[in-house]
């Protein structure tokens, strides 16, 4: 475990970026598992403004995936809202890399840095701006997904870069699985690489969005019956108040 100069325990925040369109019970539960696996003190949910590999906003509006995302964390200890990836004067995309650099830079060198990915973004790693120097930026978390394979993540990883298990094998923390790695690149650095792979949330902000637009079509009060089934509450309610998804 990482200790401060003055040998007490090291912050440990993990950054958690994503379009959150909406942010969903999902989300929350890979956030509270990676909480819970990696003693985190902080998870920062960081809407995307432009994401470079869709090549447009979310469905809502930057300021409503916002603002939904502080609804869904509030009273959760730990969690907390990220602006590092809003949208630029620029208009140009964001890249994982450059973001994360930003993140430390605020964090200060003190803080352990995680980077919380889902494994369907993760198996798309190879094709990210810069992305051999991804692992070396924060300790990648990847978070498994009902249907979606995770066993061999080498097939992920750029050129370049390998992958190897920890000896010591599998830890279980506060009920959660923990599968270790160690990244290597060709210099030799090495990085640290988590996987959580018994989380099986079967929840997609793609079929939510247009679940919840196929719904409104034929009632109101059959969209907000819905939405509270994937959805915290105070997002539903937002939805319905702001009329998304429709």
């Amino acid at each position: 475990m990482s200790e401060t100069p003055g040998g007490g325990r090291a912050r440990r925040a993990a950054f958690f970026g994503g379009s959150f369109d909406p942010p969903h019970l999902g989300h929350l539960a890979v956030a509270r598992a990676a909480r819970t696996a990696l003693a985190l003190d902080t998870v920062l949910f960081a809407p995307v403004g432009t994401q470079p590999l869709k090549g447009q906003r979310g469905t809502a509006a930057f300021e409503d995936r916002l603002a939904m995302t502080r609804l869904a964390i509030a009273g959760e200890p730990g969690f907390e809202v990220s602006l590092a990836d809003a949208p630029n004067a620029a208009g140009t995309p964001n890249y994982s890399l450059e973001t994360l650099e930003r993140v430390r830079a605020e964090l200060g060198a003190a803080c352990r840095l995680f980077f919380l990915v889902g494994a369907d973004a993760f198996f798309g790693l190879r094709q990210w701006h810069r992305a051999e120097e991804i692992p070396f930026a924060a300790e990648i978390v990847v978070a498994s997904r009902p249907g979606r394979p995770v066993d061999d993540l080498k097939a992920a990883l750029p050129q370049g870069l390998t992958l190897a298990p920890w000896p010591e094998g599998d830890a279980v923390r506060g009920g959660v699985v923990v599968r270790g790695f160690r990244v290597k690149n060709r210099n030799g650095d090495t990085a640290a690489l988590y996987l959580l792979p018994g989380l099986e949330v079967a929840i997609s902000a793609s079929a939510i969005r247009e679940r919840l637009g196929i719904l409104a079509r034929s009632g109101a009060a059959r969209q907000e019956s819905a939405a509270r089934e994937w959805l915290p509450e105070a997002v539903a309610a937002y939805v319905r108040a702001h009329g998304l998804y429709r």
